[in-house]
């Protein structure tokens, strides 16, 4: 994949081509607002000065987010906050940056939830310090073991009335076997290796949070991808992209682009 010498604010647009099965793409339901600062490596994705989607610094210069958080924008460009807490409120640390270049992964699409990561390089390297840090990768690639209690954070959807949070949430949520989720009563075979499951029985990620990490013992083992239709469906287990598998293809990219 060449992505040397594109123009500021290029958008490589690979398989983003109608959406899967009708789920909303992304969707913290019925958690709690984080300690202030708490989770210094978290980004809201703004069009306009608006939240669209989740994402987290994994170097200095570069945001993981979700390939089809493309699809909520009106000209497929972001801007990245870091330092937040409150999307509103004055905070000294805060600051909007510019984003370079946004770069889906080639197999991602509107049409399933396949590959669904996605990289932003910022315009400039973020000012490192107490509260704007990056977060470590799983790079081992195996299983979260099921019932693993991990995090989700984000400032999307907090009830299915659409109310939106002005200051940053999370929930913990176990982690659900491969197996169990493809299960007909859940996701009916759907689940590949490159994805893992965590429980939705009415706590969940929500519209919103799509993008943000899921953190399992201090390390982002996923990437916010899908779910219900209705936040906390119990039935219908948020769908987290798999980090560990993409390594290759996050270093490939972080490093052509230098």
């Amino acid at each position: 994949m060449k992505v040397l010498g594109l123009p500021i604010l290029t958008v490589l647009f690979f398989g983003i081509c109608p959406a899967f099965g009708g789920r909303p793409r992304g969707r913290i339901l019925r958690g709690q607002e984080a300690g202030a600062h708490q989770m210094p490596y978290m980004a809201s994705l703004q069009e306009d000065g608006k939240h669209v989607c989740g994402g987290f610094l994994i170097a200095p210069q570069w945001v993981l987010s979700a390939a089809h958080c493309l699809e909520d924008t009106v000209n497929g460009t972001f801007q990245v906050l870091l330092g937040a807490h409150s999307l509103s409120n004055d905070e000294p640390h805060k600051r909007l940056y510019s984003v370079r270049r946004l770069i889906p992964h080639p197999g991602s699409g509107r049409n399933h939830n396949d590959d669904d990561l996605l990289l932003l390089q910022l315009s400039e390297p973020a000012a490192l310090g107490t509260h704007v840090q990056t977060l470590p990768l799983q790079r081992e690639d195996r299983e979260v073991p099921a019932g693993t209690l991990c995090r989700v954070a984000g400032w999307g959807f907090t009830s299915n009335t659409r109310k939106r949070p002005d200051k940053l949430q999370y929930v913990d949520l176990p982690v659900m076997s491969r197996a169990q989720c493809n299960e007909r009563t859940f996701h009916d075979g759907d689940i590949t290796e490159k994805m893992m499951c965590a429980e939705s029985k009415q706590k969940d990620s929500c519209k919103g949070d799509s993008g943000g990490p899921l953190i399992c013992n201090g390390i982002a083992e996923g990437v916010v991808a899908t779910g219900s239709r209705v936040c906390g469906n119990w039935k219908k287990p948020g769908i987290y992209t798999r980090i560990a598998p993409y390594l290759t293809w996050i270093n490939e990219v972080m490093g052509l682009a230098n």
